[in-house]
């Protein structure tokens, strides 16, 4: 269970969803491990957090435990996409713990969101990745299938064709520099999916994880971008994903924190709604 994760499901406002696969990642697997290694690098921190004034134990977070994968990604995105779409007609926030990146892509077809808002190293806009059109790298562009705009931050690699079709009206990228003095500005009425792919993050804060890229944002501006989306109020759903066991615990803490982040911001602006 992630710590602090204690409320029954149906009286939970967030739910915890692992989703362990492993399935495509391209250069260092191992996310098979990452929603373990998120709930168990938790448990370091206090329960209080001060820039929110909440307590994450009455943030109203239930923990559904991880939904086993298999090796049939569209099946096991098809299934979890179910998992979540309980959450969300439950009135309450999915948090998916991934595994792959591409565990996104059932997330977003579970909240329909307006505004699919990724940190991410790579734009993922490809159509395909070495023949397989549900790699991690394709999220972005499957997420397009659903949301009208998609914002990417932090992005630092893509192919040519990537960019290209990032230049089109309907995706907006952030490069890491431009980062720190992005503010989220969202339509009052749209729903947001907010993503964190913890490559986004500089190697040097997150060695742990599939395709690592150098130049990255800093953890404080990772936990700046998703305190501010959360601050919008407009989140639908969440995510946090491509963390595996290649490190010390250095990119579960990150992707765990940030889950926290999240969670007490939302949480603070729901209680002042």
């Amino acid at each position: 269970m992630f710590p602090g994760a204690g409320v029954d499901r149906e009286d939970a406002a967030f739910v915890v969803v692992g989703a362990p696969l492993d399935a495509s990642t391209s250069f260092q697997p191992g996310t098979r491990f990452g929603p373990d290694r998120v709930r168990r690098y938790a448990r370091g921190f206090d329960d209080y957090d001060h820039a929110t004034g909440t307590h994450f134990s009455d943030c109203s977070v239930a923990d559904h435990g991880d939904v086993r994968a298999w090796d049939d990604a569209g099946e096991y995105l098809e299934y979890l996409e179910g998992v979540c779409t309980d959450v969300v007609w439950a009135d309450a926030v999915p948090l998916v713990v991934g595994g792959e990146h591409t565990v996104s892509v059932a997330g977003v077809r579970a909240v329909d969101p307006d505004v699919f808002v990724c940190l991410d190293a790579h734009l993922d806009l490809k159509e395909d990745f070495d023949g397989n059109e549900l790699s991690h790298a394709t999220v972005t562009r499957h997420a397009l299938d659903v949301a009208d705009r998609a914002v990417v931050l932090g992005a630092r690699a893509g192919s040519e064709a990537e960019y290209e079709r990032a230049s089109e009206g309907d995706v907006e990228v952030v490069p890491p520099e431009a980062v720190p003095a992005w503010e989220p500005s969202f339509d009052a009425d749209a729903s947001v999916y907010l993503s964190v792919d913890v490559d986004a993050a500089d190697p040097a804060f997150a060695p742990g994880t599939g395709t690592p890229e150098p130049f990255g944002l800093t953890s404080r501006e990772c936990r700046d971008v998703v305190r501010a989306v959360a601050a919008t109020g407009q989140v639908a759903g969440f995510d946090v994903v491509e963390v595996n066991d290649r490190d010390d615990g250095q990119a579960a803490v990150l992707g765990a924190k940030l889950l926290r982040a999240f969670v007490h911001e939302a949480a603070r602006v729901a209680e002042d709604a």
